[in-house]
């Protein structure tokens, strides 16, 4: 009896370690047939990476990261490489991850981890750096510039990577602008210039650059007004539509030009102004006091700056205190006078239609000229026969003299 336990306890034993070593050798088996599994990573420069390295099950074996140089920055906790950006986040039998901070450009490439089994297994992940693009900057601006320049405003942004895109706005609409490409080791530095002749529509008008890249949330703008001097253009404005005696009038002289065109210069008829005491002039007004028919005549605002000279002028009428007025400004037909295209055109019209009256009249009478019939040949012609017209015509043989007629 004691005999048979004995061998019954004998081939437990060989059992147990059999299936011992069996789950041992699954066990080793799957730690080397499995791959660390990894992820590319995508960073901002001067940012900071996380790159993780994990494995399914583990025996103790370490696991390693190893930079596009393969140099060896951790192996398991252990940090190989002199580095202070490089730091250590976590490390187990299943997992390495490491922090790379204050990533550069140089940083950028194929990164490795490795599990050492028998063979060792590797597994790749890339570190994505975008460069940030600089600041923009606008150049070519002269202040002021003259109306008729033609002129270059350049917009550049270095550092960026992948490129930047450059966009230009005309205050808020778009306009296209010529794009230029330099690429300094592994950034490049984006160009784009806007090539225009300048007008007076351009003074006080902003021109924005903006830069848009995946790395900003939002671009980055630059923005310069631009300013433009041009020669002036004067125009009169007047306070009354019907000048009347006695009335208070005001005459302002409206100037358009950069630099504003100074001073205003004030005149009547080609002189001086007649009567200071009532025509007071502060700066581009003149004001007539008390209105009266002296005051009539054509008055002259003179300006000028450095590119130019110019000036207006308006003719005054004052009508009597009683005069009712007319519906429109009688100046302003005092100013651009009759139209004498109208005039033409009507006379031209009346002229046709006479000569067309004269024409059908003559041509009527010469039709009907020469068709009157005496006496004696209407009684020949209501006669029946040849007989009877002779008898017509003898019987008023007597009265002939008082039938004849003459034709000239």
């Amino acid at each position: 009896m004691i005999v048979k336990q004995h061998l019954i306890f004998i081939l437990s034993s060989l059992c147990a370690s059999v299936f011992e070593v069996a789950g041992t050798k699954s066990k080793a088996k799957g730690s080397q047939g499995q791959f660390p599994i990894t992820q590319n990573v995508t960073v901002v420069e001067g940012g900071a990476a996380n790159m993780t390295c994990r494995v399914d099950y583990n025996d103790n074996t370490s696991l390693q990261w190893s930079n596009p140089a393969q140099q060896t920055l951790f192996f398991g906790d252990k940090k190989a490489l002199r580095d202070h950006r490089i730091e250590l986040v976590r490390a187990s039998s299943q997992e390495l991850t490491i922090r790379i901070g204050d990533v550069s450009l140089s940083d950028e490439g194929q990164y490795t981890c490795s599990l050492f089994t028998m063979p060792v297994k590797t597994t790749k992940a890339f570190l994505t750096v975008l460069g940030v693009p600089g600041r923009p900057e606008i150049t070519g601006f002269t202040k002021p510039a003259m109306e008729g320049d033609v002129i270059t405003l350049m917009c550049s942004t270095p550092g960026s990577k992948p490129a930047a895109n450059i966009r230009w706005f005309r205050n808020d609409k778009e306009v296209q602008g010529t794009k230029e490409l330099n690429a300094t080791g592994k950034s490049f530095t984006v160009r784009s210039s806007l090539q225009f002749q300048v007008d007076r529509r351009d003074d006080g008008v902003a021109y924005t650059c903006s830069v848009e890249h995946v790395s900003l949330s939002n671009p980055y703008m630059t923005t310069e007004v631009l300013e433009v001097h041009y020669a002036p253009h004067l125009e009169i404005t007047h306070s009354l539509i019907i000048p009347q005696e006695g009335q208070y009038f005001k005459l302002e002289c409206v100037s358009i030009g950069n630099p504003i065109p100074e001073p205003v210069l004030w005149s009547k008829d080609g002189g001086e102004l007649p009567d200071i005491e009532r025509m007071i002039v502060e700066g581009r007004e003149l004001t007539i006091t008390t209105l009266n028919k002296t005051d009539n005549g054509t008055y002259r605002c003179e300006a000028s700056n450095h590119l130019g000279t110019s000036s207006a002028e308006y003719i005054l009428f004052v009508y009597a205190k009683d005069f009712p007025g007319p519906t429109t400004d009688p100046n302003a037909l005092g100013q651009h006078g009759p139209d004498h295209a109208l005039i033409g055109g009507v006379v031209a019209v009346v002229v046709f239609i006479t000569l067309c009256m004269i024409i059908v009249l003559g041509r009527y009478l010469a039709r009907h000229k020469g068709t009157y019939l005496t006496h004696e040949a209407k009684g020949a012609e209501d006669a029946p026969d040849a007989d009877t017209a002779i008898i017509n015509a003898e019987g008023n043989h007597v009265h002939a003299e008082e039938k004849k007629e003459y034709f000239i």
